[in-house]
């Protein structure tokens, strides 16, 4: 049986990656920060699993995470923990190195440190983010980079300690770039559970409207259960490489707002104005819902925005036999759709 080490373990991508390799018949050690107690919901249901392990840990903490990494023996260990908020890594960009930077080379080092470079593989999760202001479309994995906040810029940073430790230390140890995942387990930071929430607080009259940031972006999205699977093809290789995941086509925040207005509030918007004036409203004149449905405010916008992110995955289609299950529609329904449950609307 094998072991496997993840960081971030009460994250969206901890919950289905850890649920993945148990099915894969793994002992699982999750690292979670004290602090996250309250996330502990997502794990619930796999807590009671004899193979499954938790332990208190943080990517600023080198003498603990070197205790974790001795006491447990990991075959892999996949770094998934990370300040992950763009628009907040503006308002703590120190912390924001510091985890999700210097926390990777933490862990690298502790693996040198500890002896365990011929046993113990790494997975490091990389973002797209790193292409940022991007230089080619689409965006592949020798596409450069240009990241426009201090949470790409950090994200770089580990991106070539992970390439320097894999080619001075012969480390088994590579960056996955993922593109936008999502998945009902998402936080509610995130735009995706945003819209999905906003949405339904106006079905249910909590809410008059829903306030977002920038609708022209555009984003490549794919499901979070599809993404862990790469996780671990990647790991599985007989060398270690860096791969992108993602889906290949990009839909704005635009497109998904109104998906999700027309299909569950029957509500086809209407648009006003342009950038941060721009409202949306149901365009039929007897509708349910009266006036103002979206609107935009500054406070969601980044200092420097990223307009375009689509990825190619072509290199792990091809070397990994890496697939996919879930459209972009079949993401945003099965998101929707779990928190109508939630409501008891379903």
């Amino acid at each position: 049986m094998k072991t496997a080490l993840i960081t971030g373990g009460s994250g969206q991508d901890g919950f289905y990656l850890t649920e993945f390799l148990l099915e894969q018949d793994y002992e699982v050690h999750s690292i979670i920060r004290r602090s996250s107690v309250d996330n502990l919901s997502r794990i619930k249901n796999i807590s009671s699993d004899s193979n499954f392990h938790t332990s208190y840990g943080d990517l600023t903490d080198t003498s603990g995470l070197l205790k974790i990494i001795k006491d447990t023996k990991p075959d892999e260990i996949y770094n998934l923990a990370a300040q992950s908020d763009v628009r907040i890594s503006f308002d703590i960009p120190e912390y924001t190195g510091d985890v999700d930077g210097l926390g990777t080379t933490r862990l690298l080092e502790c693996i040198r440190t500890l002896g365990i470079v011929d046993t113990c593989k790494f997975y490091q999760a990389s973002t797209s983010e790193l292409y940022g202001k991007v230089q080619e479309v689409p965006q592949t994995e020798t596409t450069p980079f240009y990241p426009r906040s201090p949470y790409g810029v950090a994200k770089q940073y580990s991106y070539w300690m992970v390439k320097n430790y894999r080619e001075a230390y012969a480390m088994y140890a590579c960056n996955g770039i993922l593109f936008n995942h999502e998945s009902p387990l998402r936080g509610d930071n995130f735009v995706t559970q945003k819209i999905v929430k906003g949405v339904i607080d106006i079905m249910l009259g909590r809410k008059e409207y829903l306030t977002v940031g920038n609708l022209n972006s555009k984003r490549d999205w794919g499901h979070a259960a599809d993404y862990v699977k790469g996780m671990w093809l990647m790991m599985q290789q007989d060398e270690p490489e860096d791969y992108v995941l993602a889906t290949g086509k990009a839909h704005s925040i635009k497109e998904l707002i109104e998906y999700g207005f027309n299909k569950y509030l029957g509500v086809q918007l209407q648009w006003e104005e342009e950038g941060v004036n721009e409202i949306g409203f149901d365009i039929k004149e007897n509708s349910e819902y009266k006036g103002i449905l979206v609107n935009c405010s500054s406070e969601f916008y980044r200092p420097t925005e990223v307009d375009l992110l689509l990825g190619d995955p072509t290199k792990a289609e091809q070397e990994l036999g890496w697939e996919r299950q879930y459209s972009f529609y079949d993401l945003i329904d099965e998101m929707f759709e779990y928190q109508l449950e939630k409501e008891k609307l379903l």
